[in-house]
């Protein structure tokens, strides 16, 4: 009875998430998850993934996470070249941000499936610490695994524009679900963190990296602006490059130049 009226109310407010994705968040206030156990990493639940924001239209997720290259990580490394300051900073602007997704079921909300919850470092951390207690042992454990109390607060509480979720682990041992079938229905039918999100090209990760460090202004396309000689309220790059005076070269060839080692990475 309780979770059918717990799951009437989800149904009034929304339950925090959108139910068309695979993607689940809390609402403000209290809600009950389960952690369940990853499908495509057995000892570990938890999938920390590297995405780039602000750049281009939409939030980019990195190569890095399949080990390939990333131009605007190798942008950033050729940046952090140099002894200018503000390159240094624009460096760590253009480093990819992690984020963590953990496959978890919502009480009250079985009948939805599998959800992936993702949230930051400092949550993260607190999960963590929470695995390393002895005390409350593996709470992801099918048959004697604990449900997770979220305690979620607004912006009108956190003082910043996001909410902020605390978590608190059920004294109460409970199995992940009531029978054996439905248990394994869960850990067979569950999104992959790494395979939910649209894949960039090189090329297009590349190309919205130049778009974005070059914005359209009133000089023609194509040309370099000398720093030298523009006024200091020119709108230009961030990071500072120069070139011979005498050598015009297009921003697409001095953009090019930057990744001519692209065997020299660490990827």
């Amino acid at each position: 009875m309780k979770n059918r009226l717990s799951a009437m109310q989800s149904k009034s407010t929304g339950g925090g998430g959108n139910k068309k994705t695979v993607f689940w968040r809390p609402s403000v206030g209290k809600q009950v998850v389960r952690v369940v156990p990853s499908k495509y990493n057995k000892g570990n639940p938890f999938t920390e993934m590297y995405f780039h924001y602000g750049i281009g239209k939409n939030t980019m997720v990195s190569p890095v996470n399949w080990n390939e290259k990333d131009p605007i990580v190798e942008f950033a490394k050729q940046l952090r070249t140099t002894s200018d300051k503000e390159n240094w900073r624009l460096a760590k602007k253009l480093d990819p941000k992690m984020r963590i997704f953990v496959p978890v079921i919502v009480r009250g909300e079985e009948a939805e499936g599998v959800k992936l919850w993702q949230f930051g470092k400092e949550l993260y951390m607190d999960f963590l610490n929470l695995a390393d207690n002895e005390d409350v042992g593996d709470f992801t454990d099918v048959m004697i695994g604990r449900d997770i109390t979220l305690i979620t607060v607004g912006p009108e509480v956190t003082g910043t524009a996001y909410n902020k979720t605390t978590i608190m682990p059920k004294v109460k041992e409970t199995p992940l679900a009531p029978d054996k079938a439905q248990i394994e229905a869960l850990l067979n039918n569950q999104p992959n963190p790494s395979e939910v999100f649209k894949k960039y090209s090189f090329d297009e990760m590349k190309q919205a990296l130049q778009e974005h460090l070059s914005p359209e202004d009133e000089h023609e396309e194509g040309s370099i602006i000398d720093e030298e000689k523009e006024a200091p309220q020119t709108v230009g790059t961030p990071y500072t490059i120069k070139t011979p005076a005498a050598a015009k070269v297009s921003k697409a060839e001095k953009f090019d130049s930057l990744f001519d080692d692209e065997d020299d990475v660490p990827f």
